[in-house]
């Protein structure tokens, strides 16, 4: 299942480099993917300063950024269909040149799709996510994950842990999640029974409707 994409339209300057950056660390930290930070952080500078570099100081310019099954894709939209990023074998004192070569190194795959009016840079990054039948790459499912993984880290009996929890413990930290959103909605004059069994009807018409 592939997510809507974090889409910002933005005019590629320097300047420009530091919120993008930011954002993409706040957006992947709500998609439960700390670990890649570092690697988007990187494709996505590479990617603009080779429109600032090649396509020129402020172009119109847009970013995408999505959760596509197992791969988180960035890409960068400029208007320029002339000037393609390449890879070129810059040696130690080069200036240029690296920008794609870092990529490529970080990334699993990476290419180039011209349209009639605009080119399409893009990179694929493995996020380690195992595809979870039914729900292959679903945001409700990361943010989930994400969700009782802190409860299950918090619960440890040796401290903080890392890595995916197994069924068993996600199962016990999924029913403290739900116990604290009981204590939450009662504590704020809610009727805990009432939202549960709203929940309950919406989640088998969800349910309903995948399998349709």
């Amino acid at each position: 299942m592939t997510q809507p994409s974090w889409v910002v339209d933005f005019v590629a300057l320097e300047e420009e480099v530091a919120t993008l950056r930011r954002n993409v660390r706040v957006h992947l930290g709500a998609w439960g993917l700390q670990d890649l930070v570092d690697e988007a952080q990187l494709c996505v500078s590479e990617l603009v300063a080779n429109v600032i570099t090649h396509v020129g100081a402020g172009t119109p310019t847009t970013l995408a950024v999505q959760l596509n099954g197992t791969s988180l894709r960035i890409e960068v939209h400029d208007p320029d269909t002339r000037a393609l990023p390449t890879l070129v074998a810059a040696d130690f004192e080069s200036e240029g040149g690296r920008g794609m070569a870092l990529v490529g190194a970080v990334t699993d795959r990476w290419g180039v799709q011209l349209g009639a009016d605009r080119k399409v840079t893009w990179c694929e990054l493995a996020t380690g996510l195992p595809p979870v039948s039914g729900h292959d790459g679903c945001l409700r499912m990361t943010r989930v994950e994400t969700m009782i993984g802190l409860y299950g880290a918090h619960g440890a009996k040796h401290g903080p842990r890392s890595g995916r929890l197994g069924i068993t413990e996600g199962e016990e930290a999924a029913i403290s999640v739900i116990t604290d959103l009981l204590h939450w909605l009662s504590a704020h004059g809610r009727d805990a029974d009432d939202v549960l069994d709203r929940a309950q009807v919406r989640f088998e018409a969800e349910v309903f409707e995948t399998r349709r």
